[in-house]
């Protein structure tokens, strides 16, 4: 048995993170996952942990969290092949007041979103899968795909009062590399 690769294959099935809190209200977070299915559980859960203190979405962790899930799957199933020499990496930035914005990267090769069948046609509504981007677009204030569709750009806001407005006035964030640098 090749010993080297043991303990290789031991630190990549683990989550690696990084942290930088840069003030009281803001908390920018840097994680790399393996491409495995069993490795997002874990790390959406280790994620949301720290997520949740900073208040950044309040009432809305459940979604959040959901949203990650989904496109965490997408990047392992279908940007990385589930090879397991790729890694997907996870940006988030907490902002307090604000919300959280959400990148996920892939080391695939991409995809147009324009091209993704619809999940609400009768055979969309019949398939066993393809509704991740779908409910991601749903439950998300906002999201976009960058690099070809290797990366997806998330934000979701404070919870809106009875009359639809957002309880504060960040509403209109746009989420690109100014906001969460990413190369």
């Amino acid at each position: 048995m090749n010993t080297a690769r043991s303990s290789n294959d031991k630190r990549v099935s683990q989550l690696m993170l990084a942290g930088i809190q840069r003030s009281l209200s803001l908390l920018e977070l840097e994680a790399w996952m393996p491409s495995e299915t069993g490795a997002i559980s874990p790390t959406v859960e280790q994620l949301m942990r720290l997520i949740e203190p900073w208040r950044c979405i309040v009432g809305d962790e459940s979604v959040v969290e959901l949203a990650l899930r989904e496109a965490l799957n997408n990047a392992v199933v279908h940007g990385n092949g589930m090879d397991p020499n790729k890694l997907v990496e996870i940006r988030c930035r907490c902002e307090r007041g604000k919300g959280v914005w959400l990148i996920v990267r892939d080391q695939g090769r991409g995809f147009d979103p324009s091209t993704v069948p619809n999940p609400l046609t009768p055979q969309g509504l019949m398939a066993e899968h393809g509704r991740g981007i779908h409910l991601i677009k749903v439950l998300m204030d906002k999201v976009s795909f960058k690099r070809g569709g290797s990366e997806v750009h998330m934000w979701k806001g404070l919870p809106k009062n009875n009359d639809g407005v957002s309880t504060d006035s960040t509403s209109s964030i746009e989420l690109d590399a100014a906001t969460v640098e990413c190369e």
